[in-house]
């Protein structure tokens, strides 16, 4: 979503589109994926509403915020990747980014992306190689695309 407050809000609306459409859940897929469905949709709303009126209140260094309880000094290293991974997927087309993040964030199988997106298995293999291939080349990776017959990493 971009930083840590509008993801809170979100998680907010998610859960309220959740309960309002627990009576229209038919069980026919699985209710985690019926669930993550429900949730990306969300997302997705919010992230198109968002891009047709954006909030001139918000500063453009607005990232994302971290717990104020963490003070070990290990996790300087993580933190530091962590928004240099938020920024890089700010540079990734939303259907990739949405893909990488139900395959690499959220642990879905390509069978459950393809369910949750509506999308054929094969889209969501190229589009989570893209995604990712974009992320790696915005992070100082590999800088050229990855060949569309290349096996994604699982």
């Amino acid at each position: 979503m971009g930083n840590h407050a509008d993801a809170l809000d979100a998680t907010q609306e998610a859960l309220i589109a959740l309960v309002r459409g627990l009576p229209r859940f038919d069980g026919r897929a699985a209710f985690t994926t019926w669930s993550y469905r429900v949730a990306t949709n969300t997302c997705l709303d919010e992230l198109r509403r968002r891009r047709r009126r954006p909030d001139p209140g918000l500063p453009d260094d607005d990232r994302s915020t971290f717990d104020s309880a963490v003070t070990s000094p290990t996790l300087d290293d993580q933190i530091v990747t962590r928004m240099t991974l938020d920024e890089a997927m700010e540079h990734v087309p939303l259907e990739f980014r949405v893909a990488v993040i139900l395959r690499d964030v959220c642990t879905l199988d390509y069978a459950e992306i393809a369910e949750v997106l509506d999308i054929p298995p094969g889209t969501v293999r190229s589009r989570i190689a893209r995604g990712r291939a974009l992320l790696a080349s915005r992070i100082g990776g590999n800088p050229s695309p990855a060949p569309e017959r290349q096996t994604p990493l699982t």
